[in-house]
């Protein structure tokens, strides 16, 4: 291992390198002080030039940090991300053909590295059948100029699989908390486990320089062995910057990197807007025992309802990024959990999702259509890409979608437990075709997957026609507040009721309660004792 400075570690990507970066979200793992010396390279000598960025997942401050440094016209030629939105620069660029635009799903890109680091002949998996991910659709592109063929269909014993091609690596930027003299890496105050390990493997493999973004150094021999996230052996560089943060919001909370637990009701609540309202009714999916994903979004906030209304140690909650158990967060830190029992690598969280390990998820929409197709990706005049959005809707067992029923200025009130809509958003999100399927209603109805629907004013379910109308909110007029504001018109179940009047008060609902009688979701174990 070799000591270098951000300066020297960035004069190691030439142009046309494929660069491969670490972190999630708001500075999650992400080696800013490396980006950030890189763009000031290439501000004062126009190189490196044509570079492939690949990260899992969005990584910046939704401004000018992250995956932002590479918005210099000519710096960056093809992105390989699961999400844009944490890097609003990038958007335009490929809305304009100026880059090459793939987004794939979050946990492909943290399992292809496993499969990099093992040689194998790329990801198979049936992760992005029947969405815009497959081939037959738009093959995972966000622009024009994107004409390669990144992921293909093939028949294995007579049934679909995708399978997702191993990309070529220079360069491996990533990021611990400690490096020990022989370049042995720690991550102990680090605010998730990403996939280090199988990254650091993947550039060994492929001859990459992987260069190691730390707070500090340690004696040789004094990181505890157990500790090491990271072997030496695979690290060649390391870079101190002792002002790293935890993530771009926080310098340093240790709840996130499980050094504490913190009481439950230190937990920041919802304020009561619409918002809440649609977090509460999502919760009321939640059966005891039952293993749970929160996605990105409005969805982050079931974990806040859980805690506030006493039911948060019933339930199991985790999200693609590691964390099993806690409360993942909301927020600009969102990606990190607090009160966690265990925090594993992306790639094998990713692994218990697609095979089938979640009971629940909750998941936010952008669009949904009337087969019950939803986009999340593509919309009005942003790509927002999907993160682990594919791997968890396509595989768990049930899917509640949250999400108000217009989106942009939407205004309402409540009183006595009925809702009144003030005014409504100016974008519908029922219209008759979404841009791009990235939930395919007909494809999860086939394999007897379950979906819900829930607004602030009426929660939808997918049946054997399509969408289906089956609660309303107290106070709302059907024909007015709902089939208006939709560009169809769904059918509505025989029996439709009303949504639970506690959900429009301010006061808590008393959830704990319901949840606990209901059925529990613990699976059984195959062999008994």
């Amino acid at each position: 291992m070799k000591l270098i400075s951000a300066a020297e570690a960035a004069s190691l990507v030439q142009d046309g390198d494929s660069v491969l970066v670490s972190g999630s979200g708001g500075g999650h793992c992400v080696p800013e002080a490396i980006l950030e010396a890189l763009e000031a390279r290439f501000i004062e000598t126009q190189h490196p030039r044509d570079l492939c960025l690949i990260h899992a997942v969005g990584i910046g401050d939704r401004q000018l940090k992250g995956a932002a440094r590479f918005r210099h016209p000519g710096m960056l030629k093809r992105s390989i991300t699961g999400a844009l939105v944490d890097s609003p620069p990038l958007i335009p660029m490929a809305q304009r053909d100026e880059i090459e635009s793939y987004t794939l799903p979050q946990g492909v890109i943290a399992q292809l590295t496993r499969e990099i680091a093992a040689g194998r002949p790329g990801l198979i998996t049936k992760t992005g059948l029947h969405t815009f991910v497959d081939p037959r659709q738009r093959g995972a592109r966000q622009s024009a100029s994107a004409k390669d063929d990144l992921v293909e269909l093939l028949q294995i014993a007579g049934e679909e699989w995708l399978r997702f091609k191993p990309y070529p690596l220079d360069v491996v930027f990533l990021r611990g908390t400690t490096a020990d003299e022989d370049g042995n890496i720690s991550m102990e105050q680090e605010a998730i486990p990403g996939e280090m390990l199988s990254s650091a493997q993947a550039g060994r493999r492929l001859g990459a320089a992987v260069v190691f973004q730390v707070k500090r150094l340690a004696k040789r021999g004094t990181l505890p062995q157990r500790n090491v996230k990271v072997p030496g052996v695979l690290v060649d560089y390391v870079v101190v910057d002792e002002h790293q943060r935890q993530t771009y919001h926080s310098d340093y909370n240790p709840s996130y990197s499980g050094e504490v637990r913190i009481p439950l009701e230190a937990m920041k609540k919802l304020p009561f807007t619409e918002r809440k309202i649609v977090a509460r009714r999502a919760a009321m999916e939640i059966s005891p025992g039952a293993i749970c994903n929160l996605g990105a979004g409005i969805s982050t906030g079931v974990s806040t309802i859980a805690a506030e209304e006493g039911f948060l140690d019933k339930i199991v909650l985790t999200n693609e990024q590691g964390f099993i158990g806690g409360a993942p967060l909301t927020g600009p830190d969102s990606g990190a959990a607090q009160n966690y029992d265990a925090m594993v690598d992306q790639p094998y969280q990713f692994d218990f999702y697609d095979g089938g390990g979640l009971d629940i998820a909750f998941l936010s929409f952008a669009e949904v259509d009337r087969q019950g197709h939803v986009n999340v990706s593509r919309f009005g005049d942003t790509i927002v890409g999907i993160g682990g959005f594919v791997n968890i809707s396509q595989n768990a067992r049930k899917v509640v979608f949250s999400g108000t029923f217009t989106a942009g200025g939407l205004k309402i009130a409540t009183e006595n437990g009925h809702l009144k809509i003030l005014q409504e958003g100016r974008s519908r999100k029922f219209v008759n075709d979404v841009e791009q399927i990235c939930y395919n209603g007909t494809f999860a109805r086939e394999q007897g997957r379950i979906a819900v629907f829930v607004t602030e004013r009426a929660v939808f379910r997918v049946g054997a026609s399509g969408l289906e109308l089956c609660e309303v909110a107290p106070g709302i007029d059907i024909e007015k507040d709902i089939m208006a504001q939709m560009s169809f018109r769904p059918a509505v179940a025989s029996e439709l009721k009303l949504m639970d009047a506690r959900l429009f008060s301010p006061d808590p609902m008393g959830l704990a309660k319901d949840v606990l009688s209901a059925g529990s979701q613990a699976r059984q174990p195959r062999r008994r004792l």
